[in-house]
């Protein structure tokens, strides 16, 4: 589109409500999206300078500019952006302002909500990554679940579920975030063992699903910290990895089965790469799939 009007449109229903100036009244913008659940992929390509007063967002905006600046102010603070850069726009509920020149770029969209079903009580502060490695892991990850994994196993909820953990997970290790809150009193006396009891029944009886920490949570009738605090008391573990370790119990019956390949009883069970699989299978029993599956 070549029009700043609808320029502001899209980038405002995009991103968030902004008041938009430029010098020209033309305007060179494309926006490409894809879905991954709840995480939003944006490339955006904008041939124009302009200057944006965002009112506060609702989720995190994550982003790598290939080539262009930006200049982002928030809480005071000015940001200098450039081609490479791996950045947070701002944190959810802040404004901010954002001064561009033409840029290329990587975004990625996700709400509150996502990282919860990672991990609970925890916020990103920072809006720069802790380290240039770190950027770099990040920007592959992102692109892989992309232009890989989307497309590959767009049919596959709980390959595409484990996708976006994996993508949150490794935002969590980019960006600066902190724990917001503690645990409560009564969130310590719900981790008894009825909510166990009650978790791993739900568990087992959905591990084909795409649950999350929060419906294990809301099956057993506690808070997330609560159904957390019961799988390390009294299993040494978290709900999380216990459905992993559930999946993979699953997996190794079909192998003995012969339930299909390896690689489709791995994508069953959640697993994009057989290699991945694989490994974590002969860690669980020492040996690989394809034995199993041939012994079977």
């Amino acid at each position: 589109m070549r029009d700043l009007d609808a320029a502001h449109e899209v980038l405002s229903a995009a991103y968030a409500k902004l008041r938009l100036s430029s010098t020209g009244r033309r305007a060179s913008l494309r926006l490409a999206s894809r879905t991954l659940g709840a995480v939003r992929f944006d490339e955006l390509d904008c041939r124009i300078g302009f200057e944006a007063d965002c009112e506060p967002s609702d989720g995190y905006i994550f982003g790598q500019l290939a080539c262009g600046r930006v200049v982002y102010s928030s809480d005071g603070e000015d940001r200098f952006v450039r081609g490479g850069d791996a950045f947070l726009a701002a944190p959810p509920g802040r404004p901010f302002t954002a001064v561009t020149g033409n840029l290329h770029a990587s975004i990625v969209v996700f709400g509150q909500a996502v990282v919860d079903e990672v991990v609970d009580d925890v916020r990103f502060v920072g809006c720069r990554p802790v380290s240039a490695r770190a950027a770099a892991v990040w920007r592959a990850t992102s692109l892989h679940l992309r232009d890989g994994i989307l497309p590959a196993f767009a049919g596959n909820s709980l390959v595409l579920a484990n996708a976006t953990r994996l993508l949150v997970a490794t935002t969590l290790a980019t960006f600066p975030h902190a724990t917001v809150s503690r645990s409560k009193v009564w969130d310590r006396s719900d981790a008894h063992p009825r909510t166990l009891r009650r978790a791993i029944m739900f568990i087992e009886s959905n591990a084909a699903m795409d649950i999350t920490a929060a419906d294990i949570a809301r099956a057993a009738r506690v808070s997330i910290r609560a159904i957390q605090l019961a799988f390390r008391r009294h299993l040494d573990t978290t709900p999380m990895a216990y459905l992993r370790s559930v999946r993979m119990s699953c997996a190794h019956t079909d192998l003995l089965a012969a339930n299909g390949s390896v690689t489709e009883i791995a994508a069953r069970w959640g697993y994009a790469r057989p290699s991945v699989f694989a490994a974590h299978y002969r860690a669980a029993y020492g040996v690989p799939p394809s034995r199993t599956l041939w012994s079977g």
